[in-house]
């Protein structure tokens, strides 16, 4: 009698088996869509402290120019997927997906593209490795939450396995080396919460290490090393080891069918995703208010938020005095759009904290005003729904009360291809040029016909370069 195939054969055999044919056109689009915002926080972040670390220790790793570092040369692959991992994540700009908890384009993208210029692969086989990548990571993702995201980050733990499909798929394994890869890549997944408490650099390096635990776990597939056949559902598999309560139909549930691309969230505000909703509640009565921040702190008496138990663990901070915990703070971002009518990198700058905590006055007055409660009925719906529900007390007594279910961004709540363009021309231009934000969108679109990514993006390092 034939066995029954495990989950993480199932999903190997499919990773393998996908080709670019496959793909629906909606998907095409969607994934050009994610890349275009992954490149703007990767370069945007390319230039910031932590990635420069990353940049300066990655040089020190040996000498190779099989892929781009943003803002550090070239190095080998692996190293470059780290170097770029960290620097997508360093601003919280980067995309987000609701049932895995988990930022896809962080991990994956760099991961692939890796792999994609030291094979001189052609856009097609570059935005199926994306898509693949997406698939094995939002799903491993799906399903060990939201147990999972009490002490585990999904985007250092379940993107790994998404890396190592990117990588694999480029490299054309088969069936049992993309398990076999899977297998390596599980068992070096990892990524934990603890940074919160500290506002530790961890976190950026979470999706750069997932990336080249990825491109490290293909590269030893495609040599024949051998990894845990059942890493996902073992005894001593993924499923068990960081979750309390794991569902593997979620890996296959529409595998082939539903494509996890399709259900990617594009972030407009710079900070973590739990304070998406609020902040969109937040800009929107203030628009139907038509108050400036002056009209703003002078005319409301109390703020109340409702909210849902899982995301408020991670932005629970009422009081932060740095612009990391700021970013973390659901009091901080909701008065911050209350107040600004907008909640970009601006709000998080270096200049609104010292050393003795928030300087911003208005900020600082308004945050002893907000309460934040949980409620039940918004946190039987997550992580379907991200949910809020806020009620504006005025001064003068009059109350509105608003509530919003998924933020803006989310495949429910959509954005155009024209706004990514606008806040990938908004992260590059100020930093780099005009030319060098025309040329990556004008790359971007043509993906399907690129001949050589390593050209592409070689093409576009020597612009933000100068050259």
């Amino acid at each position: 009698m034939e066995s029954k195939s495990s989950v993480s054969q199932l999903l190997a055999h499919h990773l393998s088996k996908t080709k670019y044919d496959h793909l629906p056109a909606e998907v095409i689009v969607e994934t050009k869509r994610a890349v275009l915002d992954w490149l703007g926080s990767a370069l945007a972040g390319a230039l910031e402290p932590p990635a420069r670390m990353a940049q300066a220790v990655v040089s020190t790793l040996g000498k190779s120019d099989e892929a781009s570092v943003f803002g550090g040369g070239r190095s080998a692959a692996a190293n470059a997927a780290l170097a770029n991992g960290v620097s997508s994540h360093i601003l919280e700009l980067d995309d987000v997906h609701k049932g895995s908890t988990l930022h896809p384009a962080a991990p994956i993208i760099p991961a692939a593209l890796a792999v994609a210029e030291r094979l001189h692969a052609d856009g097609k086989s570059f935005l199926l490795a994306v898509v693949l990548g997406y698939e094995a990571a939002l799903r491993v993702g799906e399903a060990v939450n939201p147990s999972h995201y009490k002490y585990w980050h999904p985007t250092g733990t379940a993107a790994t396995f998404g890396a190592a499909a990117a990588a694999g798929s480029l490299l054309g394994l088969d069936g049992p080396q993309m398990l076999d890869a899977l297998g390596s890549a599980g068992t070096q997944a990892s990524g934990l919460w603890e940074f919160n408490s500290d506002g530790a650099m961890s976190k950026h390096l979470h999706p750069g290490k997932a990336a080249f635990n990825g491109v490290l776990a293909a590269d030893l597939a495609l040599r024949g090393f051998t990894g845990a056949t059942r890493i996902l559902e073992g005894e001593r598999g993924f499923f068990r080891a960081t979750s309390e309560s794991f569902d593997e139909s979620r890996i296959t549930d529409g595998l082939g069918h539903q494509w996890k691309m399709l259900e990617n969230c594009y972030k407009l505000y710079s900070c973590c995703g739990h304070t998406h909703s609020a902040i969109d509640t937040a800009l929107d009565f203030r628009a139907g208010q038509g108050w400036t921040a002056d009209e703003a702190l002078e005319q409301l008496k109390s703020l109340e938020i409702e909210t849902y138990a899982t995301g408020y663990e991670i932005v629970k901070n009422m009081h932060p005095v740095t612009a990391f915990q700021a970013k973390f703070s659901l009091a901080y971002c909701a008065a911050a759009g209350l107040l600004e009518g907008w909640v970009g990198l601006e709000q998080f700058s270096a200049g609104r904290f010292d050393q003795s905590g928030l300087r911003d006055e208005k900020i600082a007055a308004v945050l002893p005003r907000i309460r934040i409660s949980l409620a039940a009925d918004i946190t039987e719906k997550y992580p379907a729904e991200w949910g809020t529900r806020m009620r504006f007390t005025s001064v003068d007594g009059r109350v509105v009360n608003l509530s919003a279910s998924f933020p803006r961004g989310n495949p429910e709540n959509p954005v155009s291809t024209q706004v990514l363009e606008d806040k990938f021309r908004s992260l590059v231009v100020p930093r780099y040029s005009q030319r060098l934000a025309e040329a990556g969108i004008e790359m971007v679109r043509n993906l399907v016909d690129c001949a050589d990514m390593a050209q592409a993006f070689n093409g576009l390092t020597q612009i933000a370069e100068g050259r």
